[in-house]
């Protein structure tokens, strides 16, 4: 079983990470599935939207809802999110040569999101790169029942762990 994350100290670095790891894997022939992430600025002010793209080639989905001015929490749209889910694991049952999740994040570490596509590669022996946050990473841990190799949020690091 092969399952790495990674972690990256800057808001949005690991998006970016994860989408050009995804793009190079692709140029080199890789069959991906999974979600990368990709947010566009809205303005000072003005919290991000955050779009996931479906691996290899889209659709794009908006995974954020607008909470509207002065709102707090979490703006996560599940149902966007679990749309996301199943367009990624339909892609898996066509075959794959590595899976990428943009975040195990709290709907994950509750049992819910991406958790059984990461479950099903794994069963299938596929790699899995996950993005994780320091919080939600003993959650990863405890889910696949073994240490997982921490990359460094590097290019090079990514690319030497494909091989």
């Amino acid at each position: 079983m092969r399952i790495a994350c990674v972690m990256a100290a800057e808001r949005g670095d690991m998006d970016l990470l994860l989408h050009d790891f995804a793009a190079r894997a692709i140029a080199r022939g890789r069959r991906l599935c999974g979600t990368v992430q990709v947010n566009s600025d809205c303005g000072e002010g003005r919290p991000c939207d955050m779009d996931v793209q479906v691996l290899p080639d889209g659709p794009v989905i908006r995974i954020s809802q607008s909470l509207g001015p002065g709102a707090r929490g979490c703006r996560l749209d599940p149902e966007a999110l679990e749309q996301a889910v199943a367009e990624a694991e339909a892609r898996l049952s066509a075959g794959a040569d590595l899976v990428i999740v943009n975040k195990f994040g709290k709907h994950e570490a509750e049992g819910r999101g991406f958790r059984a596509l990461i479950a099903e590669a794994v069963a299938l022996g596929v790699p899995v790169l996950v993005g994780v946050n320091a919080l939600n990473a003993p959650r990863l841990a405890e889910f696949v029942g073994t240490e997982v190799d921490r990359l460094d949020p590097t290019p090079e690091a990514l690319d030497d762990w494909l091989g």
